[in-house]
């Protein structure tokens, strides 16, 4: 129990207090004691300290400086507007803020912008109000008015308020521990299940998986050479592999709980000391600069690129050595991690068939942190990975996740949507699941979507309701459908589809379209591109000729990647790619880059069917 703080110019006021307001001192002591319970504590102390000074009204207000605005806690016959907030520009909070010390007023008409009616009697009355501080810091304000005109209030008055005002920082301060640890108590036992339900389940998959790859094993030395089952064999064993490794790494608790209590620095070297002593390959860290305090979204989200990035040079890269870089600058944190591996040309290939997030996942993440991720690879020599973080993003990015709402007929496909986006895209917030289109029509208008995922029996009637007028709210659209008809296309022209997904879809792939529609870009996942070309490719004729340059900055676009992302990839500037992306359409005659992106799907097409 914390000794009460009694303010030196107070002792010799309260030495000759009467009997019966020492009790009530000492029975406020007692209220503080083991009582947790935020509102009643502070009801009691304000009650205490207007019957002492002969008063029946007051007010005990929480105050958020760095945000701007205080909130009335507890209001005792005062009738200004409890539980409601108000900016630190107005009323006698503000007054006492801005002075930060005990205001003493003969009237409180004299507070500007004040919430008491004037046809109250208080409005003409005196009043103290005291700040209450907490190492130095204002977290409240305590107000004690009097019954009527007529009566001033004393300096020993106002050292009594402030005596109280004390007892009430104790009661703030104590609730608020105490709600921390109860938190902190609910997360330990959430995360208690969770490893036991893990283990469980490493239990059961590891020995499984033990199991398959011995058996991927004998059938590999029992099968002839050069028999074509030969690389089935060997690609079921890498991803046996790399199923093990994920099912290990969860079971060791590498999860958004993985901060718990440790620096990003202290979680980062732990994650490398594993791997130093699972697998063959020598990781170091290096952590150079001043450390900042970084806000928990913002350690959790850095700490998750990087080990998404090892984990992609552990399972691909066959690197000996891998170096990860925290670098702490003035103005941001930059996670770098290099191998030494066999790097790679077609980044679009690594992110869809790399681990379960890949190269899309990070990049997503470092957005929502409102930061960049460069990557850069050479076959043969290795690939670097760079996360650029600024410390302004204070883990609060989370306001500029894309809502995305998720409507299909289907039940089962409406619940694998959601499920996917809400594990593979960190930048992604699905606001709600409907099944029809007046569900549609209500959560758009409830809910405020930033765009809609819709499948094809809802993409026919969002269509038709919208050439009816029945539905105007304008909405970027992906929509899933497998084959589309020229009806269905007709449709999502109408529909204002910027995106296509198909059954097949991998979770990245998913991600990516959404996405990129959320933020005004076209994309289509690599099986309905293929399907929308296959039919067109006999038609197409001679391969246009197109630059080197012009190529490398079309595969980039293939990739999703914007023109400032192209510019810096091949260090160039970005008027330069928009040259070149203007160049490749006069050249193909696309009308834009989706069509010019298609292009080149179609003649690889054509060049694999000759």
């Amino acid at each position: 129990m914390p000794q009460l703080p009694t303010p030196s110019n107070t002792q010799n006021q309260h030495s000759h207090t009467p009997p019966s307001q020492l009790d009530r001192i000492t029975d406020l002591a007692g209220d503080l004691a083991g009582q947790f319970e935020l509102v009643p504590l502070l009801e009691r102390v304000l009650g205490h300290a207007a019957a002492l000074l002969g008063c029946e009204s007051g007010s005990i207000s929480i105050v958020h400086e760095a945000e701007g605005y205080y909130r009335k806690e507890v209001d005792q016959g005062v009738g200004c507007r409890e539980g409601q907030t108000f900016p630190l520009t107005e009323g006698l909070t503000g007054q006492i803020v801005k002075t930060r010390g005990t205001v003493v007023l003969d009237r409180y008409a004299s507070v500007k912008v004040g919430h008491i009616d004037p046809v109250d009697p208080r409005w003409a009355s005196a009043v103290i109000g005291v700040p209450i501080n907490w190492a130095g810091t204002i977290i409240g304000t305590f107000a004690i008015f009097s019954d009527g005109p007529g009566r001033v209030f004393s300096p020993s008055d106002a050292s009594l308020v402030e005596l109280f005002a004390n007892h009430a920082a104790i009661a703030i301060m104590n609730s608020r521990l105490h709600q921390s640890a109860a938190a902190k108590e609910r997360e330990a036992a959430v995360a208690g299940e969770r490893e036991r339900a893990v283990q469980e389940v490493h239990e059961t998959i590891g020995r499984s998986l033990g199991s398959l790859l011995l058996h991927l094993d004998r059938a590999d030395k029992a099968t002839p050479g050069g028999s074509p089952s030969i690389q089935h064999i060997d690609a079921a064993r890498v991803l046996a592999h790399e199923t093990l490794f994920e099912t290990r790494r969860t079971v060791r608790g590498f999860g958004p709980s993985s901060l718990a209590g440790r620096t990003l620095e202290e979680a980062l070297r732990q994650e490398v000391d594993r791997i130093n002593a699972s697998y063959p390959i020598d990781v170091t860290l290096l952590v150079t600069g001043d450390p900042h305090d970084l806000a928990p979204a913002v350690a959790h989200q850095l700490f998750m690129i990087v080990q998404e990035a090892i984990a992609n040079v552990v399972v691909h890269a066959d690197a000996r050595t891998c170096r990860v870089g925290i670098f702490y600058d003035a103005t941001g944190i930059a996670a770098v991690i290099e191998d030494n591996g066999r790097g790679f040309e077609d980044q679009e290939t690594m992110s869809l068939t790399g681990s379960r997030v890949g190269l899309h996942g990070m990049a997503a993440r470092a957005h929502f942190l409102r930061g960049e991720l460069h990557v850069d690879s050479t076959p043969g020599w290795g690939t670097s990975v760079r996360a650029e973080v600024p410390y302004s993003s204070s883990g609060d990015a989370s306001r500029e996740r894309w809502k995305v709402l998720v409507a299909c007929a289907q039940p089962l496909l409406r619940a694998g949507l959601v499920r996917l986006l809400e594990t593979s895209e960190p930048s992604v917030q699905v606001l709600g699941e409907v099944g029809t289109l007046e569900d549609l029509t209500e959560s758009v208008s409830l809910l405020q979507p930033d765009m809609l995922v819709l499948d094809q029996h809802l993409l026919a009637e969002y269509a038709h309701a919208r050439t009816q007028e029945i539905y105007t709210v304008e909405r970027p659209v992906v929509a899933v459908v497998d084959r589309p008809t020229d009806e269905q296309l007709a449709a999502a022209a109408l529909s204002g589809v910027r995106g296509f997904l198909s059954i097949s879809s991998t979770p990245t792939e998913v991600a990516r379209v959404v996405v990129a529609a959320a933020r005004g870009d076209a994309l289509l996942d690599g099986a309905m591109f293929t399907r929308l070309t296959e039919t067109r490719a006999s038609d197409a004729g001679e391969a246009i000729q197109l630059t080197a340059r012009e190529l490398e900055v079309r595969d980039l676009l293939a990739e999703g990647l914007a023109d400032k992302q192209i510019a810096t990839r091949l260090a160039i500037s970005v008027k330069t790619v928009e040259k070149h992306v203007s160049a490749m359409l006069r050249k193909t005659g696309a009308r834009n880059r989706t069509m010019l992106v298609g292009l080149q799907h179609q003649g690889k097409a054509i060049a694999n069917s000759r």
